[in-house]
């Protein structure tokens, strides 16, 4: 049996960044935001992968790299350039590789912030 595990690293500059800019409670709360978004569009790709909605998954997907930059996930953003990328390609293999890696890497941000905000709560 396989078993994938994602390393992911935030991108402490960018939060940092947020934080200077916004302020502690203006950048948990573009932080939170942004998380709730990203699980929501997480989800969203899913179920467009899972009905063959090709245009709504790349929609989708380019909205998520947005979000992902915004808050120091990189390599989330790259992720979902690939299922872009593969999304307008001929090999459907690829594609559901690529998918379940986006929700593995997804998963893996999520927890990785989550965890970082209880650390500085």
């Amino acid at each position: 049996m396989l078993v994938f595990e994602e390393k992911v690293r935030l991108e402490s500059d960018r939060l940092v960044e947020l934080y200077a800019q916004l302020g502690e409670t203006g950048a948990q709360d573009v932080v939170c935001r942004a998380m709730e978004e990203l699980a929501v569009r997480l989800a969203r790709i899913d179920e467009a992968f899972r009905t063959c909605k090709l245009s709504a998954l790349r929609k989708g997907a380019k909205g998520l790299i947005g979000i992902a930059e915004q808050v120091g996930m990189q390599r989330l953003a790259d992720v979902a350039r690939d299922v872009c990328a593969c999304a307008e390609g001929p090999d459907p293999v690829a594609l559901g590789a690529t998918m379940a890696r986006l929700q593995r890497v997804g998963d893996r941000s999520l927890t990785a912030v989550w965890d970082l905000q209880d650390l500085s709560v």
